[in-house]
């Protein structure tokens, strides 16, 4: 996916952060007045929706509908979110890059471009469910458990290996590692997400 900047900036939001000898895009929350008085949970969803605003499926009431939020009301207006990036574990995973084959095949035999299909944001798949106990009350028997993994299911990690070759933004964490959500806090998470794209870092 191209990071090309598609952020219609209604509210003049858009700025440069200089962080060293790096500059960064970013999208001030003070640029829209009342989101100062927004819990941080929608402060956060308030600049994900400055930073994607195109005007269509972000729009301008979009961003004044959560900078006016009242707690007490109903809900009226659904919001547009666009992660920043995407963790799976492996049952949900696994069919996902499967389907990105199929319409990368699709697109080929189509006589398109197949690198153009990629995720939209960055994907990480975290295998965590996989490994079986079948060796148990050896020192070794974690090390042999994974090893079994491994030769019960070598072509889906064959599968997976091209997968995190074929497509821009996909990384796999292989069995074995931990759990998705402790991998997730301990090695994958970022507090700010920079995607970069045209010159620009956007933050």
């Amino acid at each position: 996916m191209s990071t090309k900047n598609s952020s219609v900036n209604s509210f003049g939001a858009r700025d440069t952060l200089e962080v060293g000898d790096h500059s960064y895009e970013i999208y001030r929350l003070d640029a829209v007045p009342g989101t100062e008085k927004l819990p941080y949970s929608l402060k956060v969803l308030a600049e994900n929706l400055l930073r994607t605003e195109d005007g269509a499926n972000v729009t301008k009431d979009h961003i004044d509908a959560i900078a006016n939020w009242d707690a007490s009301a109903d809900p009226s207006i659904e919001i547009q979110f666009t992660p920043a990036r995407v963790v799976m574990q492996d049952f949900t995973g696994v069919p996902c890059i499967v389907d990105l084959a199929t319409m990368r095949e699709a697109v080929g035999d189509l006589g398109g471009d197949i690198d153009k299909v990629n995720p939209l944001a960055p994907a990480e798949l975290v295998i965590d469910h996989s490994v079986i106990v079948d060796v148990f009350g050896s020192a070794d028997a974690f090390e042999r458990n994974v090893e079994i993994e491994y030769e019960r299911n070598g072509e889906r990690y064959q599968f997976l290996r091209w997968g995190q070759g074929a497509f821009d933004d996909f990384k796999v964490v292989p069995p074995g590692t931990g759990i998705v959500h402790q991998v997730n806090i301990e090695y994958l998470a970022r507090t700010v997400m920079v995607r970069e794209g045209d010159g620009t870092k956007v933050a």
